[in-house]
């Protein structure tokens, strides 16, 4: 099953933390560090992918703020 962008904010907040603890060691930090970026390629793909429906909704025109 797919992640959610919500899903996958959550659990970047989860290796954060896990980051941050004190107890963490150099070796886990670096674990932590490639699983979080691996998460944030795949939010910003699903990023890329909303960008690219709402640019079809609206009629294949990038709009630039202006009404």
């Amino acid at each position: 099953m797919e992640k959610s962008i919500e899903q996958i904010f959550e659990e970047l907040d989860q290796i954060m933390e896990k980051m941050e603890a004190a107890d963490t060691s150099l070796e886990d930090s670096f674990s932590y560090y490639e699983a979080g970026m691996k998460l944030v390629r795949a939010c910003g793909e699903k990023i890329d992918k909303v960008e690219k429906k709402m640019i079809v909704l609206q009629g294949g025109q990038e709009t630039d703020g202006e009404a």
